[in-house]
């Protein structure tokens, strides 16, 4: 008695196992992945995102001092913040991390793009497709036996049309009994695609040129003061990762002047400053000759490779301050800092030279004050037509002999011991130009000599500004071209029916969507019509057209009928027109 052993085959799927990549193959596939263009986007968008922080949190480049103080003001989250590079984002080891990856991306994107799109543009248009009825344009048209064009003289003559408007095209089989032509334009659309990308990747490496290598800083400058590009002539300066000292041309920006314009006329904007002017005398070298300029907003000065820019102005009222022993401790303008409206300005004067103790004042000063029933001063005019110099006066130790960094606009007045306040017996001090106030318990006095202005000024370098303002048009232009020239293809097929007629097909292919199709294939159709027939086009005008629900067996029928074969007497020949946009066939790349 036999035993009967069932056996269980396994089926194909669970026997199939995945090749191993190996070290070779991840790295081929983590290439893959990191220059496709999708990856690009998504780099480009986080590049984008990991921008915010350095607009949430203060910067340590633009200013260390701000950065200092939001953390001691936020002791317990501020310490995690900078330990993760948020004072520091576009320096930071994240952030460049992106933004080197979305630049290794672009190029691996471009690159083979570039290639295959340089073979494409070499290599002949594609074959002329069995069927041309199943493209989404299709016509036909008969030229008359009597006209005498044979169909190498059509494909010859439809040749000619197709180049001078602006095809490519590659003639087929112009001898033989269905001569065509396959024709191609619209390759600069891909070059627009292509210069697009390498602009982008241009502007990430001028925008890391100005990084790198530049540099930016403030200067305030009062009435007859010089500045000296030098670091030492900057109240502040931000330099860039690679930034050195070598950089900076030694050039000098003297003010002479400062005027300023105010409104006089209308009334809701009385007093308001309307126009600035500074005029200043520059010199390339210290050896060069000096220059006559104007320094205006929005009108920069160019001076060794750096702008300068007008950026701000107020006034600076003339002081000298003698110490307890009658010597001057102190003389020349003080940088009144603006507060509110007519220039209402803030005053800070620090003396650390005076002996015996070191002196101090803060206060505000007014251009024109006025002084109300109460007893308030306030400016009522930006001119200076009635200035004011109103002072509350100190004496300590500033802590300025420990090296501490200060705010020269800030008073620290804690550890000091006041002299001169309101609501002293020995009250405020109150200054109009040429008057003086004597210091209580002999520490000195103060004299307001007069007011200069000052004006501000911002200097930038930044050696790949020019190189991104050109790729970044270069960016523009290659995105219009991109989105407005189209990729086509045209085949056209002759032949010579029975009874001498010379039959022409013609269909038209657009590479991805293109709406003006329809109006390319008119325009084509119109130009081998007043070529071949003079007498007019019978599907457009001077005769009779056919339906252009025609099917495409009806239109395969003419095409056959024109390589020789016997057309049947019930499906005549004609000239027709059939658009099969948006069909199923319509949709496979012939």
């Amino acid at each position: 008695m036999s035993e009967r052993v069932n056996v269980k085959k396994k089926s194909p799927k669970s026997e199939a196992v995945l090749p191993t990549l190996g070290p070779l193959g991840m790295l081929r596939w983590a290439w893959t992945q990191l220059t496709s263009m999708r990856t690009a986007l998504f780099l480009l968008l986080l590049l984008a995102v990991a921008a915010v922080p350095g607009s949430l949190f203060p910067q340590r480049p633009a200013n260390p001092a701000i950065v200092t103080q939001y953390i001691k003001d936020h002791p317990d989250y501020g310490k995690i913040l900078d330990s993760v590079q948020l004072y520091d984002v576009y320096s930071s080891a994240w952030f460049s991390a992106i933004y080197l990856l979305l630049f290794i991306s672009l190029i691996g994107c471009v690159i083979p793009r570039a290639i295959a799109h340089y073979k494409a543009m070499r290599s002949q248009p594609p074959r002329t497709p069995a069927r041309l009825s199943r493209l989404p344009e299709y016509g036909t048209l008969v030229i008359p036996a009597d006209a005498g064009i044979p169909a190498s003289d059509a494909i010859t003559g439809a040749a000619e049309l197709l180049k001078k408007r602006g095809y490519r095209v590659d003639v087929r089989d112009r001898d033989g009994d269905r001569p065509s032509l396959g024709a191609e334009r619209g390759f600069m659309k891909e070059v627009g695609n292509l210069v697009f990308h390498t602009a982008l990747i241009g502007v990430l490496v001028s925008v890391a040129i100005g990084g790198l290598f530049g540099y930016s800083g403030q200067r305030i400058l009062v009435e007859g003061d010089t500045f000296v590009n030098t670091l030492v002539g900057y109240d502040q300066f931000t330099p860039g990762t690679n930034f050195q000292s070598s950089q900076l041309q030694p050039y000098s920006v003297q003010l002479d002047k400062f005027d300023i314009t105010f409104d006089r006329e209308s009334k809701g904007k009385f007093g308001q400053p309307i126009d600035f002017t500074a005029e200043v005398t520059t010199k390339e070298t210290p050896d060069a000759p000096a220059k006559k300029e104007l320094l205006k907003v929005n009108d920069p000065l160019t001076l060794g490779g750096t702008s300068v820019y007008l950026t701000g102005n107020g006034y600076a009222p003339v002081v000298t301050i003698r110490d307890g022993a009658g010597n001057i401790a102190m003389q020349g303008p003080v940088v009144a800092k603006l507060q509110g409206e007519n220039y209402y300005s803030s005053v800070v004067i620090k003396v650390p030279d005076a002996k015996p103790d070191q002196l101090a004042f803060a206060g505000f000063f007014l251009p024109t004050a006025f002084i109300t029933d109460q007893g308030v001063s306030f400016s009522g005019d930006p001119e200076l037509i009635n200035p004011q110099l109103t002072l509350n006066s100190y004496y300590g130790d500033l802590g300025l002999d420990k090296g501490a960094p200060q705010n020269v606009f800030e008073l620290d007045v804690q550890k000091l011991t006041p002299l001169n306040a309101r609501n002293l017996a020995a009250k405020g001090i109150v200054l109009t130009p040429g008057t003086t106030q004597t210091l209580p318990d002999g520490k000195g006095s103060i004299t307001f000599d007069g007011v200069k202005r000052y004006v501000g000024v911002d200097i930038h370098h930044n050696p790949g500004q020019l190189y991104a303002l050109i790729f970044a048009l270069l960016a523009v232009a290659g995105l219009v071209t991109s989105l407005y020239v189209n990729r086509r293809r045209v085949w056209v097929r002759t032949g010579t029916h029975e009874d001498g007629r010379t039959m022409v097909e013609y269909g038209l292919l657009a590479r991805g969507e293109d709406h003006r199709l329809a109006g390319e294939a008119a325009a084509i159709r119109k130009l081998l019509a007043a070529e071949w027939l003079p007498g007019g086009d019978p599907a457009t005008g001077s005769q009779p057209a056919p339906s252009r629900t025609a099917d495409n067996g009806r239109a395969d029928a003419a095409a056959n009928s024109a390589g020789g074969s016997k057309a049947a007497p019930e499906q005549p020949a004609e000239d027709f027109i059939q658009s099969t946009a948006g069909s199923s066939e319509s949709k496979k790349d012939q």
